[in-house]
């Protein structure tokens, strides 16, 4: 399948790097209205820089849009309008209504609409969902340092929404409240928030996001019945404790009450979850190229990251209220 890419900031970059990788995609090339970053992408990944979008267009079957999020409706709408299937980085947009727009002209065209939510496809997340039976609480940490890139928007649509996507797809239902609270320190919009989500399901997700962090962190706890689990988004990793399996719960009490030395080995035990790697990009980027193929609804489609970015809007929304 012909690809190319519309973007060669850091994400353009990456994306052009894999599609050179993929067996199953032949990178046409990328365009950037900054010729000397077009032409780095295209040194680096081995193809052609196109003069102008329409050429680029012309010339490939699917596309990733990786603009600046100010500019995914306008970018993602021209290459829908051209019969091209889009994988638009995450956040769909900046706004729900163009969002909507998006994903109604996809179907017009019949085109495949795929939203970048890339830790979907973090291996340590596929590794603990089938591990997941219905959390009560959900802690989540994603922390950075400051940088230019995702400056334009805040840190929820910037850092937050990654969560935020990731949490819709696993608890599903409906958000019954949601409390926020943040602050802008170095940027003019918020730099580090906090939110707390209330499902009707009763699950509680306490999450925050920080650009403004000397450490890097994307960290998501799961509390369970029973069971506990750590993922670790960055290092991919998975740290899962459960009780043991026959524990006498009766016992264990009423050792605790007559004050005896508890051995809490034969309480809890740790469990081995096993992470199959592969680059979350590489994985999204094939699953993308699968979907445009044969035509099937992506892992990550329109509805989900309207979804995400609807909730995103509303911590927003809360934090201009609260400012």
């Amino acid at each position: 399948m012909r690809v190319g890419v519309l973007g060669t900031g850091h994400l353009g970059r990456e994306h052009a790097r894999v599609y050179a990788e993929l067996p199953e995609a032949e990178l046409a090339g990328v365009f950037d209205p900054d010729p000397a970053a077009a032409a780095r992408a295209a040194a680096r990944a081995g193809c052609r820089v196109f003069p102008d979008r329409e050429a680029l267009l012309a010339a490939v079957d699917a596309v990733s849009v990786c603009a600046p999020t100010p500019l995914h409706a306008e970018v993602a709408s021209a290459c829908l309008d051209a019969g091209v299937h889009v994988l638009v980085e995450k956040p769909i947009t900046d706004d729900v209504a163009a969002a909507r727009r998006l994903r109604d002209l996809a179907r017009r065209q019949r085109c495949v609409l795929q939203v970048g939510h890339v830790e979907r496809f973090n291996p340590a997340m596929l590794a603990a969902a089938e591990h997941l039976q219905a959390p009560r609480f959900v802690e989540c940490h994603r922390l950075a340092p400051f940088g230019r890139r995702g400056a334009e928007v805040a840190v929820v649509l910037d850092l937050m929404i990654h969560d935020l996507d990731l949490l819709l797809a696993v608890l599903g239902g409906e958000i019954q409240s949601i409390a926020a609270s943040g602050v802008a320190v170095l940027s003019s919009s918020t730099d580090i928030a906090n939110a707390r989500l209330h499902f009707r399901n009763g699950c509680v997700a306490n999450i925050t996001a920080s650009r403004i962090s000397q450490e890097r962190m994307r960290k998501i706890r799961f509390f369970q019945p029973h069971s506990y689990l750590s993922v670790d988004l960055l290092r991919e990793e998975v740290a899962m404790y459960r009780r043991q399996p026959g524990f006498d719960a009766a016992g264990f009490h009423a050792a605790l009450a007559r004050g005896e030395d508890i051995d809490i080995q034969a309480a809890i035990e740790p469990v081995t979850v096993k992470v199959e790697r592969e680059e979350p990009l590489r994985a999204e980027l094939r699953s993308f190229l699968r979907s445009a193929q044969h035509g099937t609804t992506p892992v990550v489609d329109a509805d989900a990251g309207i979804r995400a970015l609807e909730v995103a809007c509303e911590i927003e929304r809360l934090l201009h209220e609260a400012s």
